[in-house]
């Protein structure tokens, strides 16, 4: 019998790529690197085709990659594998798998990247066994994926999922995306950083200046979160605390839009904080599902994938588009 086939997949997000040769949900081998400065379309290209060779070497020619799938943060057309608007990378309309094909010589399959994470979590992870999922990722933005009788929500422009650009505060923040009062603006990674550094710049005090200095980090890693939080930094725990205050009700909207039975949560600043940054959104989102009855059913939950929710999604993807 014919041993299960080994596809790259690819987490391609604005600050960095991780790389995972998968096989039946098993991952063989890792790579990953910082996003090109820029992220400029080609370059990146050369990044992903770099990490894939580091992939190949690693697994060897007794399981041979058959092929790549990768997942890109907006929009994109999984049937062309064009990349159609990333706001995080700057890209519009970048035939992303005919340009990667053409320099690794594999067959190549484009998917939203948070749409690969459900998936993952769906298959392998937190969700095995739903039919109806809801996937959020914190992390540069805020990304979601929606997965209904077992299937991924793709939309007719396959756009959907995009839960990040609901308006939170109209008028408010200013988004990557160019949009005012987006979710993301006020619940990623990257909004709570500009939100402590502003506030400190207002004369407020954190440690994380020094916890940042001491782990020689230009930017505000899950590790410097995590260090704040166990310093009880009040900056850290205000703005964090405000952050999760926007994500419950960003749960409690799509709870009462999906029904789903669970929500599940990933990114680096879940995998990192795990149950300490889900419990309070879950304890906050409850309160305001409109139908109460049986609401505790609804599981509210950190991804058990970690970082490979979407590397293991884009397997799956891989077989079911390429065979194996």
């Amino acid at each position: 019998m014919r041993a299960p086939a080994v596809h790259a997949g690819i987490d391609l997000g604005g600050t960095s790529i991780h790389a995972a040769a998968v096989q039946a949900g098993t991952i063989l081998a890792e790579a990953g690197c910082k996003t090109a400065t820029g992220r400029e379309p080609e370059a990146v290209v050369e990044q992903i085709a770099g990490l894939v060779d580091e992939l190949r070497q690693a697994v060897g020619d007794a399981t041979p990659l058959e092929g790549v799938c990768v997942g890109a943060p907006g929009g994109v057309d999984p049937v062309a594998g064009i990349v159609h608007h990333a706001p995080n990378l700057g890209w519009s309309d970048f035939r992303l798998a005919d340009a990667l094909t053409a320099r690794t010589k594999l067959p190549v399959v484009v998917e939203n990247d948070v749409t690969l994470g459900a998936i993952g979590e769906h298959v392998y992870g937190a969700g095995r066994g739903t039919r109806h999922l809801v996937a959020l990722f914190v992390g540069t933005g805020v990304g979601g994926a929606l997965v209904v009788n077992g299937a991924p929500l793709r939309g007719f422009r396959g756009g959907a999922g995009e839960v990040g650009h609901l308006v939170a505060i109209p008028g408010g923040r200013v988004c990557g995306c160019g949009r005012s009062g987006c979710f993301e603006a006020y619940a990623s990674r990257t909004a709570m950083e500009a939100m402590i550094r502003e506030r400190m710049a207002e004369g407020r005090k954190s440690v994380v200046p020094k916890i940042m200095k001491k782990k020689g980090k230009s930017r505000m890693s899950s590790s410097v979160f995590e260090a704040a939080l166990d310093r009880r930094d009040p900056l850290m725990t205000e703005v964090l605390a405000e952050a999760q205050s926007h994500l419950a009700t960003l749960v409690a909207n799509l709870v009462n839009t999906v029904d789903p039975e669970m929500v599940v949560f990933g990114g680096g600043l879940v995998a990192r904080l795990g149950a300490r940054f889900v419990d309070p959104i879950a304890r906050q989102a409850r309160p305001a599902f409109l139908i109460q009855e049986g609401a505790e059913r609804i599981r509210i939950v950190p991804a058990e994938l970690g970082d490979h929710s979407a590397t293991i999604g884009a397997a799956v993807v891989a077989v079911q588009r390429l065979g194996g």
